[in-house]
This record gives C-alpha cells, sequence and structure tokens, in this order.
C-alpha cells in the first residue's frame, strides 16, 4: 500500500501509479496546448532602453510589469548599452461625448485610450514594427457630480492604462518576437531613426470641452 499525502488515502501502489501517471500526463497537455502559469515570461534581451519616462505612471507601470515578468532584463539610460529599445511612436487619451440629452447636458462620455510602439534591437532592426494598441471605455456622466465624475474618469483612464501596459508585455514575450530578436540580422531596418528622446509625461486627455465636460487640465499629466 501507498500513502498519498494530498488525498490523505492508503492506495494500492498500482492505482498510486495510475494516479501519478495521469497527472503527468495532464501536464504534458496542458505544455503542448501552450498553457503557462501567470509569473515569469523571460524576455530575449537583457538590456533594454525605453523612452517612455520613468518618473511618467505610464513608464513606471511598464517597468515594473517587464521586471516582474522578467527579472533578468536590467533598463538602461543609454541606448548605446541596450541590446533592444522599446520606443513609444504615441500615445493618446481623448475623451468625447457621447450622447446628450434634450437640454443639450452630456449623458455619456467616450474614453479612449490609443498607444504606439515599436521594438528594436541595437543595429535598428525591426523586432516588432509600429503597433498600434486601442482601448475605449463607456463613461455615464453626471453634471450635478462633477467632482466624483472627474475622479471616475481618472481612475477608469489608470485602469485601461494598465490594461495597455498588461497587453505590450503579452506581444514582448510571444514567440514570434523571441524569434525575431534571436535573428535580427534577417529583419529589416527601420525606414527612419528612431526618436530616443524621453516622453517626460503621461498624455492628458484631449477632446472638445462641451458644456457640462470635466475639466481635466489638459496641459497637465494624468495621474
Amino acid at each position: 500500500m501507498a500513502y498519498t499525502p494530498f488525498l490523505g488515502l492508503k492506495l494500492s501502489r498500482s492505482l498510486h501509479r495510475m494516479i501519478l501517471l495521469t497527472l503527468l500526463g495532464s501536464c504534458v497537455v496542458l505544455a503542448a496546448c501552450g498553457f503557462r502559469l501567470k509569473g515569469v515570461t523571460p524576455l530575449p534581451f537583457d538590456t533594454l532602453y525605453t523612452n517612455i519616462a520613468e518618473n511618467s505612471a505610464f513608464g513606471a507601470s511598464m517597468r515594473r510589469a517587464i521586471r516582474a515578468a522578467s527579472p533578468n532584463t536590467r533598463f538602461v539610460a543609454d541606448p548605446a548599452e541596450a541590446q533592444a529599445g522599446l520606443l513609444q511612436v504615441a500615445n493618446d487619451q481623448r475623451l468625447r461625448e457621447l450622447s446628450i440629452d434634450a437640454d443639450g447636458r452630456v449623458e455619456e462620455y467616450d474614453l479612449t485610450l490609443e498607444f504606439v510602439f515599436q521594438l528594436l534591437d541595437a543595429g535598428g532592426h525591426v523586432i516588432l514594427p509600429p503597433t498600434t494598441l486601442r482601448a475605449t471605455r463607456e463613461l455615464p456622466y453626471d453634471d450635478t457630480m462633477v467632482q466624483a465624475k472627474q475622479s471616475e474618469i481618472t481612475d477608469v483612464f489608470q485602469q485601461m492604462q494598465q490594461s495597455m501596459v498588461d497587453r505590450v508585455l503579452r506581444l514582448l514575450s510571444a514567440p514570434d518576437v523571441s524569434a525575431a530578436f534571436a535573428n535580427a540580422e534577417r529583419q529589416p531596418t527601420a525606414d527612419t531613426p528612431a526618436d530616443l528622446s524621453p516622453v517626460s509625461t503621461d498624455p492628458a486627455p484631449s477632446g472638445q470641452n462641451l458644456w457640462g465636460a470635466p475639466s481635466l487640465n489638459p496641459a497637465g499629466p494624468l495621474h
């Protein structure tokens, strides 16, 4: 007889072996299907430069996510020291009225976040071409609760931003990106020199500021 701790039962050796083989077979099937636990997903490069400034909420969140998923990847401040460059091409937040009532008051807003980025290696080879990620949310609005709705809009944009970080990380850790980086010399080079200058702040929502719209200080960062 064999004792199986996780079941708390005494089983015959043949049944014990059968259970172990079944569990092992399940693991093999899951692995074959591409299943993996959420956690460490090492990126193919050890040093990474990004022009998304660390002092922005988006940049700080991106760095935390990459460090957590790929502990061996180290951010460097000098592009010349990096094996790869994660470069922001555009980052735009838009706020527009979606519906108004009979009195012209805004009832619902459409929140849009659009992020465009590319991944290059140290030689300027395109590992991941300019890629556009877009997220939209619809949010009811009440002009009798302006301060609360301003806070809600800010929170929703921050949630969308975090979701965008997760999507970027999934793309960076995709097998085709690893394969492209391993064969970088076979990849095309960027048509124009990449803009490596840091992006200093997070974008503020843009769009027409109609009556009843929250004031979101379009000249300043969104935090």
